[in-house]
């Protein structure tokens, strides 16, 4: 049994003050995110290679990066979570609630940003379903991916009934269906063997391991969060199972760098065309500064260190380094889709007028449809800390 105490007694004006503050974030959040759907609407409307940064060249873009990082982080929330309550390890049973819940806040958040990624979304939904393409990796990931948010919804209904076992079972089939589904995420990009960064069996392998580092991260963070948030004092029990998450995430990060190093490794032994330009253009081309500050820096080696040097003991530390491997594995994200597609297809034949890098650059009406996915995100999870009463944990 988790038992959460409030801090002390609050009084009446406390109580208001902060229930001000609630609604006021969460009205300012509300027009991020209307603000953002406006812009994707406009962009529908009048034609996404007028107002995108996308071309017939570099045809995927921020809004496309947006919508991996929210799935991404989606499975691995759902990874991490049923280590408790699906496997039966006491120490990460505390945060299966909330976990769960987060899974559905970034896969639902993902949904929205792709909606208006792909010019016609309610295409995607109607022949998804009446000319199934089986040899299609995306059909199979569009797939997979709602069979998967079907199971979590139904776990957590369950986890809020208190039908654990149950739960447990509807997890095991999300746990299948996410690994399914993400695993066939990274094949969409591994299977391309015209963009040689991304060609090969390492992404699905990939794909799945960062997703458990970036759920770990998020469970830190949002875990963190929902406790100043909702005034409480967190117990022992919930403490003791948030520094078992921070080390299966340092555990994780060093894998995530271990792929990282032999990644850049690879790309660069032997020139291999298309690869090791790209790879060049991360370590020291355009997007140096991504890769060194973005994914080294923030992703993984700043969360990593703080980890080590509290001892995986001080929340408020883990939860700073937490915030930061955010950042770094939303542009990782980017790095990822946007440099596979930089290097044109015929650079090694020096065609005149070819440019070395294929220019991109984010536009506004992207911006806002990504920054309406973080924003929708925010308002359910603190939704869903307000109907579902900071989501208290009960024993198994």
């Amino acid at each position: 049994m988790e038992f959460i105490a409030r801090v002390l007694p609050q009084e009446g004006g406390l109580e208001v003050s902060r229930s001000r503050l609630y609604n006021g974030v969460i009205g300012l959040l509300g027009v991020f995110t209307l603000v953002g759907i406006a812009f994707g609407l406009h962009a529908m409307f009048v034609g996404y290679h007028h107002v995108y940064g996308v071309s017939r060249e570099v045809p995927w873009g921020l809004a496309l990066a947006g919508y991996v990082f929210f799935v991404v982080t989606s499975t691995g929330l759902c990874l991490v979570s049923s280590i408790g309550h699906v496997f039966g390890f006491e120490a990460f049973k505390p945060i299966a609630k909330r976990s769960v819940f987060l899974a559905i806040a970034t896969i639902i958040s993902g949904f929205l940003v792709i909606a208006f990624e792909i010019e016609n979304p309610w295409r995607m939904a109607v022949y998804n379903i009446i000319s199934p393409n089986l040899t299609s990796s995306i059909w199979w990931m569009g797939t997979l991916y709602g069979a998967y948010l079907f199971f979590m919804l139904i776990e957590f209904a369950l986890l809020q009934m208190g039908r654990h076992k149950l739960a447990g079972m509807l997890g095991l089939l999300g746990v299948i269906a996410g690994v399914a589904a993400h695993s066939n995420l990274g094949a969409v990009f591994g299977l391309l063997n015209a963009r040689e960064f991304w060609h090969g069996p390492y992404m699905p392998i990939y794909f799945i391991t960062s997703a458990m580092m970036s759920g770990c991260a998020a469970v830190i963070f949002f875990h963190w969060v929902a406790y100043k948030i909702n005034g409480w004092k967190m117990s022992a029990e919930m403490e003791r199972s948030l520094c078992s998450v921070a080390k299966l995430g340092a555990l994780l990060y060093v894998v995530i760098m271990f792929f990282t190093t032999w990644k850049m490794i690879s790309g660069m032994y032997g020139n291999p065309p298309g690869k090791y330009e790209a790879v060049m253009a991360l370590i020291n081309g355009p997007y140096a500064n991504n890769f060194w500050y973005g994914e080294v820096g923030l992703g993984l080696v700043i969360p990593f260190l703080i980890i080590l040097a509290v001892r995986a003991r001080n929340l408020a530390a883990m939860a700073f380094g937490s915030a930061c491997s955010i950042v770094g594995i939303f542009v990782m994200r980017y790095d990822l889709v946007v440099v596979g597609q930089i290097i044109p297809g015929y650079h090694e034949l020096n065609i005149t007028n070819l440019p070395h890098i294929l220019p991109y650059t984010p536009t506004l009406h992207e911006w806002m449809v990504t920054l309406a996915g973080f924003s929708f995100c925010a308002i359910l999870f603190m939704m869903g800390e307000r109907l579902f009463r900071g989501h208290l944990s009960e024993d198994h």
